[in-house]
């Protein structure tokens, strides 16, 4: 989710897994897959810049759960993992 603001200064957290495109003209106008139409006070190139930011930022802490998760021992591997009661399965 990437935080932007709409041309009447009120802000917008939007999903950006769904903007099909961006179109400059003069304002910053979003399409998204649904259909939905927002125009935006940043820049295309802002835009852009904030989706990257948003996607490294994700990336990072995936690679960093399954590094962390590799250099454990076999012992608090077991500790972290969940516990299952007999209950919960059939």
């Amino acid at each position: 989710m990437i935080r932007l603001t709409r041309l009447n200064h009120l802000p917008l957290v939007l999903n950006c897994d769904l903007i099909e495109h961006i179109d400059v003209t003069p304002d910053t106008v979003i399409t998204l897959t649904t259909g939905q139409i927002l125009r935006v006070r940043e820049s295309a190139d802002e835009v852009v810049r904030r989706i990257v930011e948003y996607r490294r930022k994700i990336l990072n802490t995936e690679e960093q759960d399954i590094w962390t998760v590799e250099a454990m021992e076999p012992e608090e591997l077991e500790a972290a993992r969940p516990a299952v009661s007999a209950e919960g399965t059939k």
